[in-house]
């Protein structure tokens, strides 16, 4: 296993981290909770949770399994998260977590899914950033993190006026132009960088054939190219992926242990080969973010690559939850083909529009 520093924390973290949101079999607790014991055994020391997932199963998935964890003597660091719009909140939500995880202290705590600039301005101006700082101070929690699913720029200059230990942000092979001004900000002051949905939120496994594309390597499966993309870039602490099984996990070490640094020149070709060979898919570049109707063209773009590989149902749950966006804001659409005419990948962008409005109805 390879170890990265978490930014100026100190704490060294595992190339790839334990995502808690895609148990299998959550209503088994002991079969979900030797997960993390089997993954810790592997070298994995990075556990990610949140209060919503699964119902808040899976902290007390994390916390039948905290004695056992303890047992082997290893290192490891817990992650969990609070969407919190007021200090009493954040402070139930806390209380929650701690008690389902069976700890006192929590390592990361992430203010969770900030979905926009004004998203965040109200949490701040509520006083829940302060009441994350408080609970530092009180030390219920180590570091304070957050979560955040805006595109690059509104990252870049979030963190231009706000301190945090470390990102949490969504990348891949597939998505990268959309947040990597992002990263980048987020590099250059030092930040640990967890990434999440490294996978694509799995398109990118469960499509290996339509994603071959990201192989460098004859050798690579799917899961290797993704993650070897991500561990290439030496300022991403950890790419969290979400584990169902053990054999998930077997395969994510796997590809950490087999991983040689591509060079520079090998990544700006990669990242050429995928603007290019990928095309029937958005990229979420951004550069559709041109609606004088303030659609976010980009968010329902790529929930529409989830609408052709998998079912109505994922894309609809894409965008609501990832991108926290309800389908009839296309109703404010005028059909007037700025957004295509901005599109580099020249993709038909209305006539997506009218197949994701199609697919919601039934």
């Amino acid at each position: 296993m390879i170890y990265r520093e978490y930014g100026s924390t100190g704490k060294k973290i595992s190339a790839v981290g334990f995502g808690g949101m895609r148990f299998e079999k959550p209503q088994d607790i002991d079969a979900s909770a030797e997960m993390l014991v089997y993954a810790l055994e592997n070298g994995i020391n990075y556990f990610d949770t949140a209060t919503f997932y699964f119902k808040g199963k899976s902290e007390m998935i994390f916390g039948h399994a905290l004695p056992e964890l303890k047992k082997s003597g290893k290192d490891f660091y817990l992650s969990t998260k609070s969407m919190a719009k007021s200090p009493d909140e954040l402070r139930l939500d806390l209380e929650k977590s701690l008690e389902r995880m069976k700890t006192d202290f929590i390592d990361f705590y992430h203010v969770w899914c900030v979905l926009s600039p004004d998203d965040y301005a109200h949490r701040k101006a509520a006083g829940v950033i302060d009441e994350f700082k408080k609970l530092k101070e009180e030390g219920l929690v180590g570091n304070i993190t957050i979560s955040t699913h805006m595109k690059g720029s509104e990252i870049r200059r979030l963190l231009e006026t706000e301190e945090y230990d470390g990102i949490t942000l969504g990348y891949s092979a597939i998505n990268f132009p959309f947040r990597e001004e992002g990263l980048r900000a987020a590099a250059a002051k030092n930040m640990g960088v967890v990434i999440m949905n490294p996978l694509g939120g799995g398109a990118i496994a469960d499509n290996p054939d339509e994603f071959s594309f990201i192989k460098m390597h004859k050798k690579q499966s799917i899961v290797d190219a993704a993650l070897h993309f991500l561990l290439s870039d030496k300022s991403i602490t950890t790419a969290l992926v979400g584990f169902g099984n053990k054999s998930h996990i077997d395969d994510a070490v796997s590809a950490v242990n087999s991983f040689e640094p591509y060079t520079d020149a090998e990544v700006a070709a990669l990242k050429l080969r995928i603007q290019d060979d990928f095309q029937s898919m958005c990229t979420t570049c951004g550069y559709c973010d041109v609606c004088p109707e303030k659609i976010p063209v980009w968010a329902f773009m790529e929930s529409y690559n989830h609408l052709m590989m998998n079912s109505k149902y994922e894309a609809a749950e894409r965008l609501k939850w990832h991108w926290g966006l309800k389908m009839d804001e296309l109703d404010r659409c005028t059909s007037c083909g700025r957004c295509e005419d901005a599109c580099t990948q020249h993709l038909p962008i209305l006539e997506r529009f009218e197949l994701l409005k199609k697919n919601s109805a039934g």
